[in-house]
């Protein structure tokens, strides 16, 4: 009787857990209609006075808002790849691993089956990257989301404001989605800008629609300046083939504590995320290369390339046998 009262109560925390889960989302739409309501009525079709302006204006507006809004589409339902099977212990493997007491004996274990997998990262300790939440050793680059209980393939971080983890199936999306967004702001705000002027000095009427210009520009001001911050340390992440939890914890390889393991270059690494084909790059579909089980390193382009090998290696990290938190 207990039992059963304590999993009713765990499902429905579960299940309040997940709706609340789309709050930001939901914020952020409410946000967004609004200021289409905003840009397209209030200021276009009544402050505006001009026919050109008009067209121009709403042109331009509705090219940016498609792009702005299907990229977070695709933040947003685009699912987390999974490493597949495997990774994963068979269930022979399972069975022995659990059933061995011995810390030593365990690792040995995991030591042998991770040579039949291109996995080359270690935990801070020097031991294979092993999930035991997934059952699985873990691929480059993977780590367990707690948000979303599973192993992503090169997570970069659980972001609420798409409900989703953002990885190595929608990494290039979240990016182009900052990128518009900023975009979107920084269009709204200079278009607004003259008109915010005009209510100001007192030389356009007073009317209902002198609250949302000027708070359209506010808003558009506010949100520019953060998703600007955020977009620009993102590009540094692209430009170093780092992620997120990679600039917070120096990636461990067979040989050591490696900060730049990934870096390729400036142009290889941004064609790790958006892909070979530039004609792509812009727009919100996959054409980032591989399959997000195993990544390019530095150290097998230093034979190529020895000026490569010239910078100093990082400061060791710690175990990466943990669980990653939303940012």
């Amino acid at each position: 009787m207990r039992r059963g009262w304590k999993m009713a109560l765990s499902g429905g925390l579960r299940c309040c857990r997940r709706v609340l889960s789309w709050v930001p989302v939901l914020v952020i739409v409410l946000v967004v209609l609004w200021s289409y309501y905003a840009y397209v009525f209030e200021l276009c079709l009544v402050t505006v006075l001009s026919p050109a302006e008009k067209v121009i204006y709403l042109i331009l507006y509705h090219a940016i808002f498609v792009f702005f809004t299907w990229t977070y589409w695709k933040s947003i339902f685009t699912l987390p790849q999974q490493p597949n099977q495997k990774f994963h212990l068979s269930y022979t493997d399972k069975e022995r691993y659990e059933n061995e007491e011995r810390p030593e004996v365990q690792k040995q274990m995991l030591v042998d089956m991770a040579k039949k997998l291109p996995v080359y990262t270690r935990t801070g300790s020097g031991a294979v990257r092993f999930c035991d939440r997934c059952h699985l050793i873990k691929p480059d680059r993977c780590h367990h989301c707690s948000v979303c209980a599973m192993c992503v393939l090169k997570m970069d971080h659980h972001c609420p404001w798409v409900n989703n983890c953002i990885g190595f199936s929608n990494y290039k999306f979240f990016l182009q989605f900052l990128a518009y967004s900023v975009l979107y702001c920084l269009y709204i705000a200079t278009t607004v800008f003259s008109y915010f002027i005009k209510y100001w000095r007192g030389e356009l009427p007073s009317v209902r629609s002198k609250f949302h210009v000027l708070f359209l520009l506010f808003v558009a001001c506010m949100f520019f300046v953060s998703l600007v911050i955020l977009f620009g340390y993102h590009c540094w992440l692209v430009s170093r083939n780092k992620t997120t939890l990679e600039a917070f914890c120096t990636p461990v390889f067979t040989s050591g504590p490696e900060k730049n393991g990934f870096n390729l270059g400036f142009i290889k690494n941004i064609q790790q995320v958006f892909g070979d084909k530039k004609k792509f790059w812009l727009i919100p579909i996959g054409s980032s290369p591989g399959d997000g089980h195993s990544f390019p390193m530095r150290s097998m382009n230093e034979s190529q390339n020895p000026l490569l090998a010239n910078e100093e290696p990082w400061e060791d990290n710690e175990d990466d046998n943990q669980e990653w938190p939303s940012f």
